[in-house]
């Protein structure tokens, strides 16, 4: 999936193709942190396909100040394995009872979450599950493809 490099700085997309990290202001994500120190979980997996571009290499070159902060990522590329019965589009699951669907324009820029109603709560659920099963920590799979 090709995402929009329009709404990256040139300088910051350079510091990850040239092998740099993101700066010290990506080393703990505050929003991230906000939530895991009142004790909540934060938890996401990340389906892609490599090879990688730019742009995932940018985005996936954030996570380490996610991790920090409490996050559990993890990855499921499927150019190295098939999974079976994942959704085809991102969504969102807070509290595991509010449910959103994420939209993007044919860019690929971010458009908002549609919240889905509570009788979806069981497929989407099915589908995080399998998602949770089947990744690979993202340090694992960061160290293979950086």
């Amino acid at each position: 999936m090709k995402r929009d490099l329009g709404n990256l700085a040139a300088a910051d997309l350079g510091q990850i193709t040239e092998g740099e990290d993101m700066g010290p202001e990506w080393d703990d994500n505050p929003w991230v942190r906000s939530v895991t120190d009142k004790g909540k979980r934060v938890s996401r997996v990340h389906v892609l396909t490599s090879p990688l571009t730019d742009y995932l290499r940018y985005e996936l070159a954030a996570y380490p100040g996610n991790i920090k902060a409490g996050e559990s990522i993890g990855l499921i590329d499927l150019a190295e394995q098939a999974v079976e019965g994942l959704s085809d589009h991102d969504f969102w699951l807070f509290h595991d009872r509010d449910l959103y669907r994420m939209h993007y324009t044919e860019g690929d820029a971010f458009l908002g979450g549609e919240l889905l109603p509570a009788d979806r709560l069981a497929e989407y659920r099915g589908y995080r599950e399998r998602a949770l099963c089947a990744a690979v920590p993202f340090a694992a799979y960061w160290e293979r493809h950086r």
